[in-house]
């Protein structure tokens, strides 16, 4: 795995640095539940110790180029104390769930400190129901959602007794602290090797010219699919406000059985669902403010993994965006998600995502102060009014020091001017939103929560009718006269 000393960061990771301010926060997290009582502290520390070499950025910090004189790169702590990371905590009694989502609220609105590894991990005790719990929290620059899921390596097993890891032969020494010249020189070869990138592309494309053509062709459609896009704003919404420091979080516990009976029932693909459920959620919401909804839709930016397979356990972001509709002028539950499922085929279809990555791409050979700019651009906040993010996890138990996870949220962060993002995770057949919402922009964050549980349960209501099989004539009159009589005698009692 490729993550050394002195790498440059890609574009899109510097991004998510640049496009960071004092209310916007640009780390992710997650909360997990875990059964039993906690491991020793020193047991969790020594844990995460003799797997820290299959995360070797987990023990880099940033260093910046002089005079801007490109990216930042990743360069090993020389002063790197696991201690400063992992912190151990409790919830005073009685200890119930909404004291630890308050908690994650509160550990979520501080940003994470630039001078050290970008990530810290909570262990929380106390809980009411037992167990503890298991919050992460790492730079968006450091990680994406979807690499995320691979680094569960370092902290689960998927046996209850935790697995032998290999080690290196030789204990983990950080390469010397980097001169100035050192950091441009690293610049410089990362800037080189992405030059040498785009000459083979060009070479590829002399020796394959057709199909160049065709991702040329592909390409062009795509970016001006996003021009295009950021001709056309979101519509103004309570959700699109000046937002603060400070979080609110929540969840909303769902099985990922109910998805699939929906998207069985009415067609589609899972992630349609979700977005027709959020969709249904937002109605409810607007309309609980006094918002009227009629010929309003509503954007969610939907991030796209692109990672390869050849990419696995890599970390960095390897994404597009793409700007998904969600219909809250639609009432009728199964009219919004066909709404959404064509709405989405056409995305799939056009080149809106092909366009964002090249974009992604011509951010590689700018210089940072441009790069800054740019990044806002791809990534304006003026095209979409929330993120609603998805990310598929593990359809089996894992396990921490042999105790088994039960439950994992995910939380998302808050850009620019938005008070709302919804993240949704999968894992060993649960299907589980995490909410995260600015402090004073969404005092009724539990309203949207309840607004996600009515709108599912419209759909699994309505798709379980159209699934379940019909009574025969004789069995549905003999259970109407039943019922007749049976209101009969209820009356005469009365």
């Amino acid at each position: 795995m490729a993550q050394q000393h002195l790498d440059r960061l890609t574009a899109i990771d510097a991004s998510f640095l640049a496009q960071e301010g004092p209310a916007s926060h640009m780390h992710i997290g997650g909360v997990v539940l875990c059964e039993g009582p906690a491991p020793r502290f020193e047991e969790i520390l020594d844990h995460i110790r003799s797997r820290l070499h299959l995360v070797p950025r987990y023990r880099q910090r940033l260093a910046e180029p002089p005079l801007e004189a490109g990216r930042p790169l990743w360069v090993d702590d020389p002063t790197f104390n696991l201690e400063y990371h992992v912190r151990q905590t409790a919830l005073p009694a009685p200890g119930t769930e909404d004291q630890l989502w308050r908690l994650v609220g509160r550990l979520m609105s501080q940003q994470l400190d630039r001078s050290k590894p970008l990530w810290e991990m909570w262990i929380v005790e106390g809980l009411e129901r037992g167990g503890f719990a298991l919050l992460s929290k790492t730079h968006h620059s450091l990680i994406d959602g979807i690499s995320g899921v691979d680094l569960a390596t370092v902290m689960f097993d998927v046996t209850p007794v935790p697995a032998e890891v290999p080690h290196p032969d030789e204990p983990w020494r950080p390469h010397r602290e980097p001169t100035p010249v050192d950091l441009v020189a690293g610049g410089a070869i990362g800037l080189a090797k992405a030059a040498a990138a785009g000459v083979a592309g060009v070479l590829g494309a002399i020796a394959r010219p057709q199909s160049a053509l065709r991702a040329a062709t592909e390409a062009a459609e795509g970016v001006g699919e996003v021009v295009w896009a950021g001709l056309n704003p979101a519509p103004a919404t309570p959700l699109n406000v000046e937002i603060g420091p400070h979080r609110r979080y929540t969840v909303v516990r769902n099985s990922l059985a109910d998805f699939k009976l929906i998207k069985n029932a009415f067609g589609g693909t899972v992630n349609d669902v979700v977005l027709t459920v959020v969709s249904g959620a937002l109605r409810a919401w607007l309309h609980g403010r006094g918002v009227r909804t009629e010929g309003v839709e509503l954007r969610a930016l939907v991030p796209v993994s692109t990672r390869g397979n050849h990419e696995a356990n890599t970390l960095g972001n390897r994404i597009a965006a793409m700007r998904a509709p969600l219909p809250v002028y639609i009432d009728d539950p199964v009219a919004r998600l066909r709404a959404v499922k064509l709405a989405m085929d056409g995305l799939k279809e056009s080149k809106q995502a092909v366009g964002a990555e090249v974009l992604t791409g011509v951010q590689g050979f700018a210089p940072p102060t441009i790069l800054a700019q740019a990044s806002r651009l791809n990534f304006s906040t003026r095209l979409f009014n929330l993120i609603v993010t998805n990310v598929p996890g593990p359809q089996l138990p894992l396990y921490v020091r042999g105790r088994e996870m039960t439950d994992v949220f995910p939380v998302a962060f808050l850009p620019k001017n938005h008070a709302l993002a919804v993240a949704i995770m999968s894992y060993n057949g649960q299907m589980n939103f995490g909410l995260l919402g600015d402090y004073d922009a969404l005092s009724d964050l539990e309203d949207f929560a309840e607004g996600i549980r009515t709108s599912l349960a419209e759909l699994v209501a309505l798709a379980r009718s159209r699934t379940s099989p019909p009574r025969a004539a004789g069995e549905a009159n003999g259970a109407s006269a039943n019922g007749a009589s049976a209101r009969r005698g209820a009356g005469a009692r009365g």
